[in-house]
């Protein structure tokens, strides 16, 4: 089933990253729509260069603290039961391995950076982040089959933000220079992380619909009606989150736009590599 961390965690993590995309890709459009370019991740500006991986140490750090609390805190290290894997915690297994893609993603783009073992192209980070939302959306679609009810109809609502975050991933390698695709990408995320947390407050909070219940630790309706009710709710939900994400996009892009007609601005969010190379 799961728990209320069991979905903050990982919703703190994609609000996070996904918040910090949008600002960063509207950032560099509105700097220089003519270079712009799809980036994966995005380096942390200033501090003399100190914290320009922080995003990739952030995914790497959520991540493995996510997958241990999955695989070590919530199974008790009660792996195995009777020669095979514990039944009762398949559920805390799955997770642990989506999570262990996202880790795998944020090691490979750092040695990718940071060391010349393994250099790879934008648009093969790319790839690589599209397998991890891949491995994510086996896990929640299978979910969606499983999980029936109300219950089923959130997974069925993440499902389709976890398809569009890798419609919009292989479309910003397929065209390295569209803007929409990157924007829509940091977009998914962030609705991602906001309707964790969403799950979270309804399914295992204080925001439970009427008539619907957790017993058993399983979500449970009175009558079809009751629902029904709580479906369309999650709806309604998902709009409302919707609105305000796109309406910090748009606030964004206007201060954004504003505020890189200057040049101390602009040099703000050049990387030290960036700035060499400009002088040069």
């Amino acid at each position: 089933m799961g728990s209320f961390a069991g979905h903050a965690v990982p919703g703190t993590l994609f609000l996070m990253v996904g918040a910090w995309h949008i600002w960063c890709t509207v950032v560099r459009y509105a700097a220089d729509p003519k270079s712009f370019r799809v980036r994966m991740w995005n380096p942390v500006p200033g501090f003399n260069g100190k914290l320009k991986y922080l995003e990739l140490y952030v995914i790497a750090v959520g991540a493995f603290i996510d997958m241990c609390i999955e695989l070590l805190y919530s199974t008790h290290l009660k792996f195995f039961v009777n020669g095979v894997l514990n039944p009762h915690h398949m559920n805390d297994f799955e997770h642990g391995g989506m999570l262990l893609m996202f880790f795998l993603f944020s090691i490979v783009a750092l040695l990718s950076e940071k060391t010349s073992f393994l250099p790879l192209p934008e648009g093969a980070l790319c790839l690589i982040s599209a397998a991890a939302f891949c491995a994510e959306y086996l896990l929640f679609f299978f979910h969606s089959t499983t999980h029936k009810g109300l219950e089923g109809h959130y997974h069925l609502l993440l499902v389709l933000l976890v398809a569009l975050c890798i419609i919009s991933i292989v479309a910003g390698a397929i065209m390295p220079t569209s803007f929409p695709a990157d924007l829509c990408g940091g977009i998914a995320v962030t609705l991602q992380g906001l309707w964790f947390y969403q799950t979270a407050f309804t399914l295992y909070g204080p925001m439970m619909p009427a008539g619907c219940k957790l017993e058993a630790n399983e979500v449970s309706c009175l009558h079809h009606d009751h629902e029904v009710r709580g479906q369309v709710l999650a709806n309604l939900q998902m709009f409302g989150l919707v609105f305000l994400v796109l309406s910090g996009v748009v606030g964004s892009y206007i201060f954004a736009d504003k505020k890189c007609g200057k040049p101390e601005f602009r040099m703000l969010h050049i990387t030290p590599d960036e700035g060499f190379h400009e002088q040069l």
